[in-house]
């Protein structure tokens, strides 16, 4: 989660969420950070970003055996990409009351009728993480 929450902070702009993925030794093979104001593309999310990285690297889109790692629960549309890269395992830190598919507002990766369903992992380093994202949206209020 370190590695995330260090590739958030260099979203500059942006919302400062982080993501890697990494594969079945522990290698992160993929990382990512939000671009969305940078970029001006909605899909520009740091878990599309790393996913899509690791999949470069990987050289396919299945990434079975991988773990991707981000700072905040993901919205649906990462939740989506999880299930679809087929990746084993989630771990996020800070909850999203507002956006969250992944156990708060909605539950996307462990839904039954998918053909996938990832392990998840919540709560890691949450305090650090969350106090990252109030200290960036307090910053921005003022």
């Amino acid at each position: 989660m370190a590695l995330a929450l260090a590739e958030g902070e260099q979203a500059g702009d942006d919302v400062p969420i982080g993501a890697v993925v990494v594969d079945a030794d522990g290698q992160v093979i993929g990382r990512g950070h939000n671009e969305r104001e940078e970029t001006g593309d909605p899909t520009a999310h740091a878990e599309i970003l790393a996913i899509r990285s690791a999949a470069e690297h990987v050289g396919e889109w299945r990434l079975t055996g991988c773990t991707l790692v981000v700072t905040l629960e993901p919205c649906t549309m990462c939740a989506g990409a999880i299930v679809l890269a087929r990746l084993d395992r989630v771990v996020f830190a800070a909850y999203d009351e507002k956006a969250g598919a992944v156990g708060s507002l909605w539950d996307v990766v462990r839904d039954r009728r998918l053909n996938h369903r990832p392990e998840v992992v919540s709560g890691v380093m949450a305090d650090e993480a969350g106090a990252r994202l109030r200290d960036f949206f307090n910053g921005h209020r003022s």
